[in-house]
């Protein structure tokens, strides 16, 4: 018999039909006090050498319908190993087929990234001597918002800020923090031995636990997306954006990259903050010299693609990129990631994956290394 169940740390499904393996029929739960939906994960049960096709059959109005086109799901056994399975979104649904190998199998909208892993993440990063873990304070269910600090803070030191899954479905970010804390905390690496000379890092790898733990896919415990937060958050509706930013205040901002992912674009990207008041043609040359070197340090980033550029005067202060910018006067930017597969360079069994999102992260003290002189380092 086939059983479907999301009662998990990040599920998220409702199953309407289930009697027979090829027509299972789901729908995805929208956010908590919110509209948004995209965000999946659930385990089927008794599906062992059965040839099971499972159909979302509320595909059509999720919150980015354009990701779904050339996307494949994720599914997994042991939930460390993600691999792509045959999809199609047509005539408004999205159906997906699988014959599984095992009595349980796991689907997912992107590998995910459960709470307890990030528990393990930064429950490990602090016994290096170099990080120090700080609860900022609490979010709205009650969950810490931890701030990892890379490095001895003095007075002579830029602070770097990166942060990551303002939005919780999007998972990819959490594992590239992993990639990029792992990075920071090896005793071996020279490069970082010598950034940390001059760079004190302040990391937050979720910047959004109640969402990531409630299974949404954009929104807060309040229903409140944190990227439109950051001119006047408030500890009622968006404390994770309040904390942050409080501590920003105190420590300053000399580099910000906020990590995200994004669902319709299959490239990995950089959106900038051309549009915010005080842009400068020096921070232009600034960021594109960035994007420059990340694509001559790793392939997996591109330049060609991405958002369009908001003119002068015309950003969206709300989201973090350019408040902090604008804030700060600051090289401020979103890093955004696919969930599909890179067109670039395809991988027809695992699509992107977690461990290209951690390579990834693991690049990027590589590129901060490669500029020290234009970060004044």
């Amino acid at each position: 018999m086939i059983q479907i169940s999301s009662n998990f740390d990040g599920g998220n499904i409702s199953c309407l039909s289930c009697k027979d393996p090829f027509d299972i029929r789901l729908s995805i739960k929208p956010d908590g006090k919110a509209d948004f939906f995209q965000w999946f994960y659930f385990r089927l049960t008794g599906g062992l050498d059965k040839d099971c096709r499972m159909t979302i059959t509320n595909a059509a109005d999720a919150s980015y319908t354009a990701g779904w086109e050339g996307y494949r799901v994720v599914a997994s056994y042991d939930r460390e190993s993600w691999f792509r399975v045959e999809t199609e979104y047509k005539d408004g649904q999205l159906v997906f087929r699988h014959r599984p190998a095992v009595n349980a199998v796991y689907y997912a909208y992107f590998a995910p990234y459960s709470m307890e892993r990030h528990a393990d993440l930064v429950a490990d990063a602090a016994q290096s001597p170099r990080a120090a873990l700080t609860m900022l304070g609490k979010t709205l269910d009650k969950q810490d918002m931890d701030l990892l600090t890379i490095g001895t803070p003095a007075s002579d030191k830029k602070a770097f800020w990166c942060i990551a899954r303002q939005h919780p479905g999007e998972t990819m970010a959490e594992w590239w923090m992993e990639g990029f804390l792992a990075r920071l905390l090896d005793e071996d690496d020279a490069v970082v031995v010598r950034l940390l000379d001059k760079i004190v890092f302040y990391v937050v790898p979720n910047m959004n636990p109640d969402g990531s733990r409630r299974g949404h896919l954009r929104t807060n415990a309040s229903g409140a997306n944190l990227n439109r937060e950051w001119e006047s958050p408030t500890l009622e509706k968006s404390p994770e954006v309040y904390l942050v930013r409080e501590k920003m205040q105190e420590t300053g901002v000399d580099f910000s990259l906020d990590v995200h992912g994004d669902e319709a674009l299959p490239h990995n990207f950089i959106a900038g903050t051309q549009g915010i008041p005080g842009w400068t043609a020096e921070r232009d040359m600034l960021l594109t010299d960035f994007k420059r070197t990340w694509q001559d340090i790793n392939p997996d980033f591109q330049t060609t693609h991405g958002y369009p550029v908001a003119p002068k005067g015309k950003a969206n202060m709300s989201m973090c990129a350019s408040h902090v910018g604008e804030a700060f006067g600051c090289l401020s930017m979103t890093l955004e990631m696919p969930f599909k597969d890179t067109a670039d360079r395809p991988d027809p069994i695992y699509g992107w994956s977690p461990e290209r999102a951690r390579k990834f992260g693991a690049s990027l003290p590589d590129v901060i290394w490669r500029m020290r002189e234009r970060f004044g380092l």
